[in-house]
């Protein structure tokens, strides 16, 4: 298993991507307008860190990402708790680490390479349109396991995705456990689904030109993308993080039992072949 580097890795979310979640979440009122030809389709893409441009001269017509996106916000071992929010919730999803080809300003392709747990914390706010605010609120707002897993043929099929809360000694599922191959668009599906939003999403509603942003940081040649969070359980769904929990995603492979898994979380040990991410929530 690997350690990855993201800090210059251009990094996004998938919305959508797994059947209920927005209902769940509260935010299926803010997609309406974003019309897609497949009912089953993710909804938009949408970033959480676009690397600062190496290069400082100006590119006529392209809009550079939002400040705050340049701030990177990736911390395995802690969540710090946004000032003057409330509701934050663990948004357990599977990521995957492309290399990434550009051809005369275009993505032409993406070549998966890792894949790991990732936390995709979400403030939960009305008002906010532009999902980037609710995902990137500065320094430790983020998740990716140190323990990213190379990716192989078949190798997907074979995982799934659990996470828990670890409140006053005792462990909570927080999301329905699930297998990977179980998100609406995986594999080549996905994969030619987000050349697309990379390349001709447009500036509406909640979703951003992600092309720009990309166009501004230089073409960046590593590109992150967490596949999209699973539904909550009646837990999840109710309970929002305090300072002190420990937020927990897994992806695990179906050779590991989930009573081992949580084995694994309660006494703190490491299983080759599970991607963990434990992150403690701070104010």
């Amino acid at each position: 298993m690997e350690t990855i580097d993201l800090r210059d890795a251009a990094t996004f979310g998938v919305a959508g991507n797994f059947t209920g979640h927005l209902e769940q979440a509260g935010e299926a009122e803010s997609f309406k307008a974003l019309k897609v030809a497949d009912a089953a389709a993710p909804k938009a893409l949408f970033p959480t860190y676009i690397p600062p441009s190496k290069n400082a001269q100006d590119k006529s017509g392209v809009k550079a990402a939002p400040a705050f996106l340049n701030v990177f916000p990736f911390d395995a071992q802690k969540i710090v708790f946004p000032k003057g929010e409330q509701k934050l919730q663990i948004e357990p999803e599977m990521a995957i680490v492309f290399d990434a080809r550009w051809q005369d300003g275009s993505l032409a392709a993406l070549e998966p390479r890792f894949f790991g747990a990732s936390n995709d914390v979400s403030i939960r706010k009305e008002g906010e349109l532009k999902i980037s605010v609710k995902k990137n609120w500065g320094p430790s707002s983020k998740g990716f396991s140190q323990d990213a897993i190379k990716v192989e043929p078949g190798i997907f099929d074979r995982y799934r995705i659990a996470s828990y809360l670890l409140r006053d000694g005792k462990l909570f599922e927080y999301g329905e456990d699930s297998p990977v191959n179980g998100y609406s668009y995986f594999g080549k599906k996905l994969n030619d689904w987000l050349l697309d939003k990379f390349n001709n999403q447009k500036d509406l509603g909640p979703a951003e030109n992600v092309r720009d942003y990309l166009r501004q940081a230089g073409f960046p040649t590593k590109i992150f993308v967490s596949v999209g969070a699973t539904r909550y359980s009646d837990f999840g769904k109710e309970n929002f993080l305090q300072s002190g929990d420990d937020s927990i995603v897994a992806l695990y492979p179906d050779s590991c039992s989930k009573e081992n898994l949580e084995r694994m979380i309660v006494g703190g040990k490491r299983v080759e072949g599970v991607s963990l991410l434990r992150q403690r929530v701070v104010l």
